[in-house]
């Protein structure tokens, strides 16, 4: 757990540098949410700039309904957190005996992160969303492994890492899928393009993956509970409001694509039903704080993914409803067990208790950030739950039954985070310090903005209208209200409340069948796939490790080996029927002929030499050979750099084995003996089959040539070698000049201390 353990008192810290890196994040994002509400409410707005007009890639953005949605929760949830944080990060790390410029490191990638989110919210392009939904993933990485120094710490940023990014792959690939297929990255114009097909549905199953892997759903969501390592701020922000939302974001913006496939829309109904009472259950049996909070993320989101299977205007405006009352609420509970294990030293349920008697105003804080999430009247909460219920209605009476049962679950397990952390007596030999005010007042501001909602819905409604209006293509109309009648919607809710009791009272049977559903998860769950994946992966890399570094020449054969295998694959999955032809011999054919034969022999024996001058001169056979075979066939410019180049090697490699000493007789392996001609066949029948195949039916595609020449103007150079060099391919040149320096000055260094003889 990274949260601060213990902390000394705040007298005992001296007194407090100001945390301007601190204060300046929370006045971007305060500077972002302006931004973002000023222009949704005049109307919003779209914009475009060509980025790789070749393939068609824009760099297009809106801000949307669903856009600002997100936006203003990545924006105004990050000001509240930013604040919260100046006081949190300055005691996390005096208690971990860090210095205090450890806070650069800290807040550039909390600022990165919500940019990454705003582009993400705003994006519409596939590639564009993929760019922005990895940066948020290499973001949280450096955030949940700030506590570099702690294992745990490091491994749960890598299982996030691992998990979000190999699964964001799944969104480029449905990316490429629906290019190749509609000849365009634009969400909007594939929108109005994709028809229901096979096309559709494995590209809409891809992108649900990467989506669901981001949003912690079951089966791939045993990473959020270990991301409970990062410090309060980042659970506050990233796995609340932030990146797990980034998920269902992904989810909405390309619903309409999701909803050509039936089957897809009933794998997200299932997907987010077993991701809610999975997470409950967790949740119920959870001690830590904050790991019980994760499981009930996990929990929420999937209230969100069944509302985006069930599909249609109502679920879809709900689903941009529960989105905030979350964000708000939970941002707020994460803060609030931040708040509690500072001043008490504990991060654990069992170990608390009475707090409420220090701290009555974060206990009332935190009452209603739980009763928003248990969906209590008075609370922006009791809306989410409303529309909820009034979309599983419209499902079914199957999914309805199942929706009570989710929010009688969701009852019983916040109802138990907030009265055992507050009601009750303390647990002896806790230390029950009042929190700093700078940890209660963010909880406080998010508090009234919930009972703010609670009781004037309409703002929030008309923002989840809007983006419920992008995920379905079409208007959506909600009416949050409170009716005082025995109708159907408060008939579900009090039904939940009564069961959510008696779960929450029924302690012993419940927190029994909690640990059990844990205890088989841990011992057959996907984390410990995920764990013995690793454990596989790593041995594997160091076997082929251990054998590719014995040396040089293994080394090769790791390259040259599986690319002739992949050749040998791609041949055998191609028709080559008649792609091979055998032209006449004539001219200076038989001039080249055995030229090639001359190279070949001295490659041969170059490669079965054991002495270092025979080696070099049979080199220099093979290159000077090949330099006049460019001479016969009209390229003697080539045909003199050959020479020059064969030449100056030919010299170096004898000056340097002149001051090396003479090697041993080393005994001849058994692996040497098949290792190598293996090799070389392999690599020599991949390169003759690939180069025969080529020549004898070029590509009728235009090639790159005639291009090349008619922008070489462009590009200012007088000649097209020079423009490719310097202009086409400036980057990579720069690349190779970058990698000899460093090669050169490796080299310069050794010799002067007389390490390479």
């Amino acid at each position: 757990m990274a949260a601060a353990a213990k902390t000394r008192p705040e007298a005992a810290l001296g007194k407090p540098s100001p945390d301007w890196s601190g204060w300046s994040a929370c006045a971007i994002a305060v500077v972002g949410f302006g931004t973002c509400l000023a222009g949704w409410l005049t109307g919003g707005g779209r914009g475009s700039l060509p980025w790789a007009p070749s393939i068609g890639l824009e760099l297009s953005f809106a801000l949307d309904g669903l856009g600002a949605l997100y936006a203003l929760l990545a924006t105004g949830i990050g000001a509240v957190v930013f604040a919260y944080g100046t006081c949190y990060l300055r005691l996390h790390l005096v208690h971990e005996h860090r210095p205090a410029t450890e806070r650069r490191r800290f807040w550039p990638w909390m600022v990165l992160f919500a940019v990454a989110m705003v582009g993400l919210a705003t994006a519409q392009d596939l590639v564009l969303l993929f760019c922005f939904f990895d940066l948020t993933a290499v973001c949280s990485y450096f955030l949940i492994g700030f506590d570099r120094g702690e294992q745990h710490a490091r491994t749960a940023a890598l299982a996030s890492l691992v998990v979000t990014v190999a699964s964001a792959v799944a969104l480029l690939v449905a990316a490429v899928v629906l290019r190749a297929e509609y000849g365009t990255f634009s969400v909007p114009e594939l929108v109005a393009r994709v028809e229901p097909g096979p096309v559709a549905t494995t590209a809409a199953a891809l992108l649900a993956v990467a989506a669901l892997a981001k949003s912690a759903q079951v089966p791939l969501h045993f990473w959020l509970p270990r991301a409970m390592a990062a410090p309060t701020p980042v659970s506050a922000y990233l796995h609340s409001a932030a990146m797990v939302a980034a998920g269902v974001l992904v989810l909405g913006r390309v619903h309409p694509l999701l909803a050509r496939s039936e089957a897809v829309l009933t794998g997200l109904l299932v997907v987010g039903l077993a991701s809610i009472f999975v997470g409950g259950v967790l949740a119920l049996g959870q001690d830590g704080l904050k790991q019980l909070l994760a499981c009930s993320t996990i929990s929420q989101y999937g209230y969100v993914v069944m509302l985006y299977g069930i599909g249609g205007p109502t679920a879809n405006g709900a689903a941009g409803f529960y989105v905030l009352a979350h964000g708000i609420a939970k941002s707020a509970l994460f803060m609030t067990a931040g708040a509690v294990t500072t001043a008490t030293g504990e991060d654990r349920l069992s170990a608390l208790g009475g707090f409420g008697r220090r701290a009555p105003v974060l206990a009332a804080a935190a009452g209603v950030a739980a009763a928003t999430l248990a969906a209590l009247p008075l609370t922006m909460g009791f809306f989410k739950d409303e529309l909820f219920f009034r979309a599983a209605r419209e499902a079914g009476p199957a999914v309805a039954v199942l929706a009570v049962l989710a929010a009688a679950l969701t009852v019983a397990y916040i109802g138990r985070f907030w009265i055992r952390l507050f009601l009750g007596p303390a647990e002896p030999g806790t230390a029950h310090r009042a929190p700093a005010r700078a940890l209660v007042a963010p909880v406080v501001v998010l508090a009234a903005i919930a009972l703010f909602g609670g009781v004037v819905a309409e703002p929030f409604a008309r923002l989840a209208e809007a983006a419920g209006a992008v995920a379905t293509a079409a208007p959506v109309s909600l009416s949050p209200s409170y009716h005082l009648d025995a109708r159907a919607g408060n008939l579900m809710a009090l039904a939940a409340y009564l069961l959510g009791g008696l779960l929450l009272f029924g302690a012993r049977p419940t927190s029994a069948v909690a640990r059990a559903v844990a205890l088989a998860g841990d011992r057959l769950g996907p984390n410990r796939i995920y764990v013995g994946a690793l454990r596989v992966l790593a041995r594997c890399s160091a076997m082929l490790h251990d054998r590719e570094v014995r040396d040089l020449r293994t080394s090769v054969a790791a390259v040259l080996i599986p690319a002739g295998l992949l050749t040998a694959v791609a041949f055998a999955a191609t028709p080559t029927a008649g792609a091979y032809t055998t032209g006449r011999i004539d001219g200076l054919d038989w001039l080249i002929l055995p030229l090639l034969g001359l190279a070949a022999l001295a490659a041969i024996g170059a490669a079965r030499s054991a002495a270092r001058m025979a080696m070099v001169l049979a080199l220099s056979v093979v290159g000077f050979a090949l330099a006049t075979i460019y001479a016969l066939a009209a390229a003697p410019d080539v045909a003199l750099v050959a020479v020059v180049v064969e030449t100056m090697q030919t010299l170096v490699f004898l000056a340097a084995l002149s001051r090396m000493p003479r090697p041993g007789r080393a005994a001849a392996r058994p692996l040497g003996r098949w290792r190598d001609p293996l090799v070389g066949a392999v690599a020599g029948a991949a390169t003759f089959a690939g180069v025969w195949g080529f020549l004898s039916q070029p590509t009728s595609a235009p090639g790159m040539s005639a291009e090349i020449l008619r922008l070489t103007p462009v590009a200012h150079g007088a000649d097209a070698v020079t423009v490719i060099v310097a202009d086409f391919r400036g980057l990579d040149t720069l690349g190779e000049i970058t990698v000899l320096l460093v090669a050169v000055v490796g080299v310069a260094t050794l010799v002067r201390r007389g390490r390479l003889w």
